[in-house]
Order: C-alpha cells, then structure tokens, then sequence
C-alpha cells in the first residue's frame, strides 16, 4: 500500500528519545480514589483557582519535603547507587498544538514546595501558552533535540545517569494528566523516579490518583502511605492556600 512519508518533528523526536531512556526503568503502579470534599469547596470558592496540575505538582511537593525518599533517585556512574537530591523538582507534561501538530513537552519547577500556589499555576499556564522560545526549559530540550544522535544519546546518558544531572534534566518527580480531555488511568512512562497521575472529578466528589515508580527506589508500602499523605495536604495546606488567595465576587441582584 502506498503512503506519505512525513518527517519527524523535533518535539515528536524528543518523544523517541524519552521513550527510549525509560525502556530499562521497573516501574510499579498503585491507583486509589482520593477524598477531595474540603479541596472542592475551597476552589469553589476561589476567584481564580489553580488548576490541578499545579495542585498536584504542590501537594506531592510538600509531602516530600517530610519523605526523602520522594526526592531520590537512581543514578549508575560512577557506581550503582541512590541520590537524595536536596529539594522537590517537578516536571510537568505540557500539551501544546506547535506548527500544526499536537506534542507534549516537559516544564521543569524547581522547588514547587516552597512556591506560592499561583505562583505554580501560572509557570504551567505560560508553558501551555508562550513561545516555546520564551521557556527555558523548552528551549534546553530543542537545543539538544537538535543534535545528531550519538550527541544526543551522550547527553541524555549523562543527565541519566549522574545523581546530580537527573534532578536538573528530569527532575525528582513528574505529573502528567489527560482529565482536560474527559480523564481515563493514565500510565506514563518516564525514566522515573516517580510519576503522578490524576483524572476527573468523580460525583462521590473523589478523584483517581496514580502513582508509577521506580522499584530500585522504594516500595509499595511507603507508596501507599504517600497517597494518604497527599489527601491530607490537598484538603489542608493546598485548600487552605485556596481560600487565603481571595473569595470569589458576590454578584449583585437586581430587586
């Protein structure tokens, strides 16, 4: 049968090369629902309210501020061994349309933990929108998509495989979403360590939550006391935020 050939896209090729570097990650998956009440009703509230995104990304931030091991890493030179990096960084899959075509890239968040709540959002909302010139972060991986593949393949297996180069190229932990779409269980693939999954607001008023990581890292247990850990914070620090960034306008009505 005769096609079309089409070239590939540096975002698309960027895709092949990540998909590649998490080929030999083992990663592990737990799913639970999560009791999101007291967060609905503080973002209900909220005159501009943050998107999950950046709800997830600060949540899972501040409960690794108390569990290191939600800020370690696997990393092979010069020798097998886990890296404790010193603070969270986020790395968030950003769904763009660029020259036609639907991509995802990653923007990196350096200690969302100690961020403002808006502060998050809005460096989530200016990646999905801004030039991808403008991004830092975007312009770092098309800079290195660019090159030819043995240059690529070296830089990637740099920032691979040096504890302290992981944390600057993929960060400590991720988030990716398809809830804008209409949700699903979503399973990404990453090279790890650790990978946040969110879909839709259920009638029940919770929200499915999974969570991949790297099993050379951790285990389930610590997992799973993480998902209870991370209720906790969005229905209390992230609602409270809510709440204190201003109520939502009451609107006059005409007698």
């Amino acid at each position: 049968m005769r096609g079309q050939p089409k070239n590939i896209s540096l975002p698309r090729r960027m895709i092949f090369d990540l998909m590649r570097a998490s080929m030999g990650v083992p990663f592990v998956s737990l799913a639970r629902p999560l009791q999101v009440r007291p967060l609905l009703e503080a973002r209900a509230g909220t005159a501009a309210p943050a998107g999950w995104a950046a709800m997830f990304v600060k949540a899972f931030a501040l409960v690794a501020r108390d569990e290191p091991i939600l800020r370690t890493v696997y990393a092979k030179w010069p020798r097998p061994t886990l890296y404790e990096l010193p603070k969270s960084v986020a790395s968030v899959a950003i769904a763009r349309i660029e020259d036609g075509e639907e991509c995802v890239l990653p923007q990196r968040i350096s200690a969302p933990e100690a961020m403002p709540l808006a502060d998050v959002d809005a460096e989530i909302r200016r990646a999905k929108t801004a030039p991808i010139e403008d991004v830092p972060m975007f312009r770092k991986i098309m800079r290195t998509t660019r090159l030819p593949l043995p240059l690529r393949r070296l830089f990637w297996a740099v920032g691979l495989n040096f504890g302290r180069q992981r944390g600057n190229w993929f960060g400590s932990f991720g988030v990716s979403s398809v809830a804008a779409y209409g949700g699903g269980e979503l399973h990404p693939i990453t090279p790890g360590p650790f990978i946040v999954s969110y879909g839709v607001v259920q009638p029940d008023e919770t929200i499915h939550v999974v969570i991949r990581w790297d099993h050379r890292v951790t285990d389930a247990a610590p997992i799973a006391r993480v998902l209870t850990r991370l209720e906790q914070v969005l229905n209390t620090e992230i609602a409270a935020e809510l709440r204190a960034s201003g109520p939502k306008p009451i609107r006059a009505v005409a007698t």
